[in-house]
């Protein structure tokens, strides 16, 4: 997956990709839940690795590597619920509130092993720690990451991060670049940055070396990269942007994540030559929801937002030719009711959300995919529901009213992937990366009972 993205950003011209995100979300209302691969150090650290690989290659110098972006440096993913203090946001860059042990022990794995396997940059986080935001910490940018690690490469700073140091603009940015940011990204008044860290250099208050160490950083990675000899696309790469090949690994990449959760009666594989499916739900032919956030726009949005496949489409093209299908988003089939020997699909899911909007104090479904699933659990004798989520969700009012359950994530745009195997050309082999709870206390006391499903788990068919 990595080197199919690689390939198709290196044909637009785009050589710096601001991925893998290494975090390791501890709680699943962060609306970042689904940018981590996993609650798991191991996990995540595994397969960022991997992904890391497959842009940067063996020579980043080639033409169709781009530049990895592991972040966000430090513990992202350990913010403390109700610790945020940006706009509505509850826990996206809030605080992670553990000692020094713990944020090695879970949080600084991933980046060992990115460095490892040849980093050249690194995202400072949005969060704090010790009571100082990420952006500023000297010790833990300058000291741990450069020193101890031996990070050679350059540190960027996220979305206008330097800015939310402190109130006094002046003070953000000396303190930022002489903690040890290399450069600052800056959305909106560049010149205003600009003035502001000149003035800092010619008063003193930054020195020249940390200036010059800055530079040296950026300008040895770009020349790694050949950007001087190759700074534009090449042309004849414009055809592997959305190729077959890539559309079907991202396929093969979907039908592999399904999970598998819930399997009465054994429904599931459904039968391709099944007399009549009726299939209901708000994300059932909504390409929009199952990309999610980050998709074309910042937050995502429904509807036929690219090209792709929905679960619909897929499953009209898996059915026997004899296969009826009738389909209502609402999940009302009045004109022709379930049958006791018929089967429904509810495909139900988030709305698209990314950061902080997706903060979320309940995890329960919004009314566009509560009410058709209501709508379908009191007409339908045999009930698949699948779930189209960034993070699981609290379901376990709802569950035993349910005879399959398969959770989905965000499948993005090829939902053949699901058909595939929701009709058993592919078998169910995803298993949980991240434990299921029956409710939201338990994400507030972990020891409060066992989990509606654990960390690893995954039914086989």
């Amino acid at each position: 997956i990595g080197r199919a993205t690689a390939i198709e950003m290196a044909a637009t011209g785009i050589y710096w990709n601001y991925a893998p995100a290494v975090s390791i979300p501890q709680d699943i209302r962060w609306g970042r839940t689904y940018e981590g691969y996993s609650e798991n150090t191991e996990i995540v650290t595994s397969l960022s690795a991997a992904y890391l690989r497959g842009l940067q290659g063996d020579d980043i110098a080639s033409p169709d590597t781009v530049l990895a972006t592991p972040k966000h440096f430090i513990g992202d993913g350990g913010t403390l619920w109700g610790s945020s203090t940006t706009g509505g946001y509850r826990i996206d860059r809030g605080v992670t509130d553990v000692d020094e042990a713990t944020l090695r022990a879970i949080h600084l794995p991933p980046y060992v092993a990115a460095i490892e396997e040849g980093a050249r940059t690194i995202m400072i986080s949005f969060s704090s720690w010790g009571g100082m935001k990420m952006h500023a910490q000297s010790y833990l940018i300058s000291e741990v990451l450069k020193g101890e690690l031996g990070f050679g490469g350059f540190v960027v700073s996220d979305w206008a991060g330097v800015d939310e140091i402190s109130s006094d603009y002046y003070e953000s940015v000396v303190t930022a670049i002489n903690a040890g940011i290399d450069m600052n990204m800056v959305p909106y008044d560049y010149y205003r940055f600009i003035d502001t860290l000149t003035l800092a250099v010619e008063s003193g208050e930054v020195p020249i070396e940390r200036i010059d160490d800055a530079v040296r950083r950026i300008l040895t990675v770009k020349f790694e990269m050949g950007l001087f000899e190759n700074p534009f696309s090449n042309p004849d790469a414009a055809a592997q942007i959305g190729s077959q090949a890539h559309r079907q690994l991202a396929r093969e990449a979907v039908a592999q994540s399904l999970v598998l959760l819930k399997n009465d009666g054994n429904l599931l594989p459904l039968d391709p030559d099944t007399a009549k499916l009726f299939v209901g739900g708000n994300a059932a032919d909504d390409i929009g929801i199952q990309s999610g956030g980050w998709t074309i726009e910042w937050q995502g949005k429904k509807g036929a937002i690219t090209a792709g496949t929905t679960i619909l489409e897929a499953i009209r093209s898996t059915v026997g030719p004899d296969t009826q299908i009738e389909y209502d988003p609402a999940g009302r089939f009045s004109a022709s009711p379930p049958s006791s020997a018929d089967i429904c699909l509810a495909v139900v899911g988030e709305e698209p959300y990314a950061e902080g909007e997706g903060d979320s104090s309940n995890l329960t479904l919004p009314a566009g995919g509560n009410r058709p699933l209501r709508q379908m659990e009191t007409i339908c004798e045999n009930l698949v529901v699948v779930l189209i989520s960034g993070r699981p969700l609290v379901i376990s009012e709802f569950i035993d009213r349910w005879d399959g359950l398969v959770a989905a994530w965000l499948p993005g745009t090829e939902g053949q992937g699901i058909a595939d195997v929701l009709f058993g050309d592919l078998p169910f082999s995803g298993r949980l990366p991240y434990t299921w709870p029956v409710s939201i206390d338990q994400l507030e006391n972990k020891d409060q009972g066992p989990a509606l499903f654990p960390l690893g788990f995954g039914l086989e068919n």
